[in-house]
């Protein structure tokens, strides 16, 4: 088997990926099997290139860009097989406001919530405000940043 090693990328979580490579490159080959990597940030058209000579891809590509069905939706175009969600569940479930959403549509329990939401006049800056004591009142004991 021929895998294709999916790290790094451009979001934040780039360091991540790449030592979590590291470890994932080994055992793979401690396995037996075949492994290429590939820099998402770098090396697509190079993937592309060489999707017909790989059986799989494994992805291991953190935040934007590898959990939002971006890369799922390339390697679906390229019909190399992944592990994980394909398109749609890896946007929704990167979407944390929609999960919710969702959840909440079915009757599933979750905590509850405050939404901070990217700064309406200008999208690409976030909501940077401190969490105060009233927002932290509103929470659980349990939340997710």
């Amino acid at each position: 088997m021929r895998v294709a090693l999916l790290v790094g990328g451009k979001s934040t979580e780039r360091e991540v990926s790449l030592k979590g490579g590291k470890a994932v490159y080994k055992a793979i080959l401690e396995l037996g099997y075949k492994v290429e990597v590939f820099d998402t940030a770098i090396d697509l058209p190079k993937l592309a290139q060489k999707a017909k000579d790989l059986d799989v891809a494994f992805i291991l590509v953190h935040g934007a860009g590898g959990e939002d069905g971006s890369l799922q939706g390339f390697l679906d175009l390229l019909e190399l097989p992944y592990q994980g969600a394909g398109i749609l569940g890896s946007a929704l479930a990167l979407h944390k406001g929609l999960s919710k959403l969702l959840y909440q549509n079915d009757f599933i329990p979750s905590v509850s919530d405050i939404n901070r939401r990217r700064n309406a006049s200008n999208p690409t800056t976030d909501d940077h405000r401190p969490f105060d004591k009233t927002i932290l009142s509103h929470l659980d004991q349990s939340f997710i940043l």
